[in-house]
């Protein structure tokens, strides 16, 4: 496999479609344990902030709800892969 094929993403296809968002939203990405994993296409969701949670439910939950406290932010999802 060559390592075209390994990744989903290069740095200047990152770019690009980065430059295509709101320039101020926030960052976030998926992630628990080590190591390093492909990550989907970027995208725009709602969160709310809730800094109480254990490490391993994350700082930022997903929030569909018209909370006042949701904000966007820019998610970069790592791909998980079957055991």
């Amino acid at each position: 496999m060559s390592k075209k094929e390994l990744f989903h993403f290069t740095v200047g296809q990152l770019v690009d479609f980065l430059k295509t968002l709101p320039q101020d939203l926030p960052v976030l990405t998926s992630g628990y344990k080590n190591g390093f994993e492909n990550f989907y296409q970027p995208d725009i969701i709602k969160v709310k902030h809730e800094p109480e949670n254990p490490y391993y439910e994350g700082e930022f939950q997903a929030s569909d709800d018209g909370d006042e406290e949701t904000f966007e932010v820019v998610v970069i999802r790592r791909v998980v892969r079957d055991e």
